[in-house]
């Protein structure tokens, strides 16, 4: 046809020719008006412009440089100088297959000259993976996930399964941990697009969606391995108390030393306030050392069990710790601990029986649990009443204990009792050996004064 369009415009004598640029001015408040923008062409010269490889006509999926862009260049500044053509020309040379190369979003793949392949075959791009949870979560559960070296399918067969010999309770606690929360769900729930693309989490979290009640099938399956372990170290503890309370109460020795301190605190406070007693304190038994004897060298304690009344006229009684062979052990046990693991231990197994009937209607998925937990609860069940019927005479016998001693157990509770019989055994044993050693230095010392005297008699014959 004719000429271009742009040559008619151009020769067309009705069209005017542009304005003149209006002539600087300044504003009222004193501000030069800021230089107009370059022409599109020249926008961003400095580097689309001294790009290699500009034969290729759109560049990768790149990451991207999170900076914040200015989208004026305000007059006087370094990025109004840029736009210049002179500065522009200045600008570095950059290899856009470089740059592919080094910041593709995407592992780009690359043939057999850059791999050392053999074969000259592109490797397929690895995909990108799409993180939904919030990436310190996300980081954590990965980390609980690699100490875990089984498939994560696999992992949760086995949890239904109820199966011990795969994991243990830590990491069924840290399962727990890394449950997700209702958004969390939400968040995945409404994920439409491939579930291969998402995280190693998102991947974890959607295997533990797909159980029902998940979260507390887990706990479930921790108080399982965790059960056996527990119940035998409350009955044990449960059993040393109950021990030491028939031990304490059963000792003939440890009631006759308790008459005697009576007998002899009655004599030293005949006449006074404190005398005519049918009894003390518990606590009074730790006083006996306190009161020495005029020179200091004896105190109640080694008067009454050694020197002149057990050792002379009640030596049977010296021995009497050994009826008392689980008051050390029981010292060690507090009543409110055992209180508590008993407390916990029924109540985790109500909850035990309540998945137990809701798995029922589960299907196919809990199958499995549901059988293995039925096998348990037969097991249980029988063992928490036993426990349970052990706690309620134990807790009986450690309040009887303290009757026992005229004590009100609501003041002077189980713990108090036989810490300070406990007390009492140890000073009675150190005081034992203190004077098992000055009998024998008396003993020594009188070996040597009479041989002393008998070289003096030796002496004085010879002269």
């Amino acid at each position: 046809m004719g000429a271009p369009t742009s040559s008619l415009v151009l020769k067309s004598p009705h069209v005017r020719p542009p304005p003149a640029p209006a002539p600087l001015s300044r504003s009222h408040n004193g501000n030069i008006p800021p230089v107009p923008g370059p022409p599109l062409g020249l926008k961003g010269r400095g580097i689309l412009q001294n790009l290699k490889g500009q034969g290729q006509t759109r560049m990768a999926n790149l990451k991207p440089y999170h900076w914040l862009k200015l989208t004026r260049a305000v007059q006087g500044s370094l990025w109004a100088e840029a736009q210049k053509s002179d500065e522009a020309a200045t600008a570095p040379d950059f290899d856009i297959s470089e740059i592919e190369k080094l910041f593709s979003a995407v592992n780009l793949s690359f043939d057999s000259e850059n791999n050392c392949g053999k074969s000259g075959r592109r490797a397929r791009p690895k995909v990108e993976k799409v993180q939904l949870i919030e990436l310190r979560r996300a980081y954590n559960c990965e980390i609980m996930l690699s100490k875990v070296k089984i498939p994560l399918p696999d992992l949760m067969s086995s949890v239904l399964a109820l199966d011990e010999s795969v994991i243990d309770v830590d990491q069924v606690d840290n399962l727990i941990k890394f449950c997700p929360t209702k958004e969390e769900a939400e968040l995945l729930k409404g994920f439409i697009r491939n579930k291969e693309t998402l995280g190693r989490c998102e991947q974890f979290f959607l295997e533990l969606l797909k159980v029902p009640r998940v979260e507390t099938k887990l706990r479930v399956f921790s108080f399982k391995i965790q059960f056996h372990s527990q119940v035998t170290d409350l009955r044990t503890g449960l059993n040393t108390i109950h021990s030491a309370t028939n031990e304490v109460r059963g000792s003939t020795k440890l009631k006759r030393i308790m008459q005697t301190i009576l007998s002899l605190g009655n004599a030293l406070n005949h006449g006074t306030a404190r005398g005519s007693a049918i009894g003390f304190h518990l606590d009074s038994l730790l006083k006996l050392t306190d009161t020495r004897s005029r020179n200091r060298k004896m105190t109640l304690m080694h008067y009454l069990f050694f020197i002149f009344v057990l050792a002379e006229k009640l030596p049977e009684l010296l021995n009497f710790p050994k009826d008392m062979v689980s008051l050390e052990a029981a010292t060690k046990i507090q009543l409110k601990y055992l209180a508590e693991e008993m407390q916990a231990t029924s109540k985790g197994l109500e909850k035990v029986v309540q998945e137990f009937t809701a798995s029922e209607t589960d299907g196919q998925i809990s199958k499995h649990f549901h059988m293995n937990l039925k096998e348990f609860l037969s097991v249980a069940e029988g063992e928490v009443r036993s426990l349970a019927s052990l706690y309620s005479t134990v807790g009986g016998s450690a309040d009887a204990l303290a009757l026992y001693f005229g004590e009100d157990p609501a003041r002077v509770p189980f713990e108090q009792v036989v810490s300070t019989l406990q007390n009492f055994v140890r000073i009675f044993v150190r005081s034992h050996e203190e004077n098992c050693k000055q009998v024998e230095f008396e003993k020594k010392r009188a070996q040597k004064e009479a041989e002393n005297e008998k070289l003096k008699k030796g002496v004085y014959n010879e002269n």
